[in-house]
């Protein structure tokens, strides 16, 4: 008979849930561990959506893990029977001209990705809650949805328990170190485990826990701002989410009540956070000015004074390309971190791809230009 991989998991977040829920699908032994409980605000997965969408900004290598995302996520609601992800439609808007509009039009076309081209007057008839500023275009992504963060995280925790997996709550890990002989000491206040592998998600706590990653984390905190719209068939349309690249670069969902608007800028104007442990959670009235800004130019029909106010953390790399694989010079060490704010989306994907490396030492799955080593995405 054939002895069960023992796994651990540390951090049961974004990430983290989906790793657990995989692995003891495929029999694995697993130890997951989280500071807090699956589904928290301290992370990156608060704020009640977050968008997924097919039409990607950015390498066209990801489109291939979007697709595998899509299957999982699919298959997460049909395991738990909850309803986690609902289609909407997702608006990409962006100068016509500028690269990453330029490569999104492309890939989505070589891809056949679902997706439809809106020029300036058809955008203002099917979507008039948003304007376009001349020299920009929109695409409607059809495959684009609406996610529940924290609904999917707890979904996919509580899956992983149902088949098998054990779960430390409010338990922080101190230390993975490297076992003479093969495997990893997982050292907690409670005690030190052993276990033949461990991955690593513990979202912006990385750089403590992991401190000699070869690419450094960087971690920033993050605004969401809820605003009321002004006009009462806001909604029409079905009110998709929508991104708008630079120079806007912000993005924005209804909330799953239909009453109100989230929005949430881009790494530029997100303030470094030194120590997660101390996350400023006020939001000071000069800071929602840019929002003020955005809602006045692309969405004038909303509210500039916000209804709701709330501060999470990201981890962003120099890239935007997460670290997705082995540590490396650690074998049974494997790393996922900085997903630069478009990781929630592809996190059942990681799932999967995670619970390859952690049982197999390898993946089918195109992530190699992902890799922590890999000298061309610093």
């Amino acid at each position: 008979m054939r002895i069960p991989k023992r796994v651990a998991v540390i951090g049961a977040g974004s990430m983290g849930s989906q790793v657990m829920w995989r692995l003891a699908a495929r029999g694995a032994e697993v130890i997951g561990y989280d500071r807090y409980a699956p589904g928290h605000d301290r992370g990156a997965a608060g704020g009640e959506t977050r968008i997924f969408r097919a039409v990607h900004l950015g390498d066209p290598g990801y489109i291939p893990l979007l697709r595998l995302a899509d299957r999982m996520w699919d298959r997460l609601q049909r395991e738990t029977g909850f309803s986690l992800r609902r289609r909407s439609g997702c608006l990409v808007m962006g100068e016509t001209a500028s690269p990453a509009m330029r490569l999104l039009l492309s890939a989505s076309s070589t891809h056949r990705l679902d997706h439809e081209v809106l020029n300036r007057e058809e955008l203002a008839r099917r979507y008039p809650q948003h304007r376009l500023p001349d020299g920009h275009t929109a695409v409607l992504d059809r495959m684009g949805a609406i996610i529940r963060p924290e609904a999917s995280v707890q979904a996919a925790a509580t899956r992983a328990e149902q088949l098998g997996a054990r779960l430390h709550r409010y338990t922080p890990v101190r230390e993975i170190a490297p076992a003479a002989g093969g495997g990893v000491h997982i050292v907690t206040d409670q005690g030190t485990d052993h276990v033949d592998t461990a991955v690593v998600t513990v979202g912006p706590w990385i750089n403590t826990l992991l401190p000699d990653l070869p690419r450094t984390v960087d971690v920033r905190r993050l605004i969401s701002s809820w605003h009321l719209p002004t006009r009462h068939d806001w909604f029409a349309g079905g009110a998709p989410a929508f991104v708008r690249s630079t120079p806007h670069d912000c993005y924005g969902l209804p909330s799953p009540d239909g009453i109100s608007v989230k929005l949430g800028l881009s790494l530029a104007r997100y303030l470094p956070v030194p120590d997660p442990e101390l996350l400023d959670r006020t939001v000071r009235p000069e800071e929602l000015a840019t929002f003020r800004e955005l809602i006045g130019e692309l969405m004038p029909d909303l509210n500039p004074d916000p209804i709701r106010l709330s501060v999470y953390m990201e981890g962003y790399t120099a890239s935007g390309n997460p670290l997705v694989g082995h540590l490396p010079g650690e074998d049974d060490i494997i790393v996922m971190a900085g997903f630069s704010g478009s990781g929630f989306k592809l996190s059942p994907a990681m799932g999967e791809i995670a619970a390859d490396l952690a049982l197999d030492g390898t993946t089918d799955h195109p992530v190699g230009f992902l890799a922590p080593a890999e000298a061309g995405a610093v």
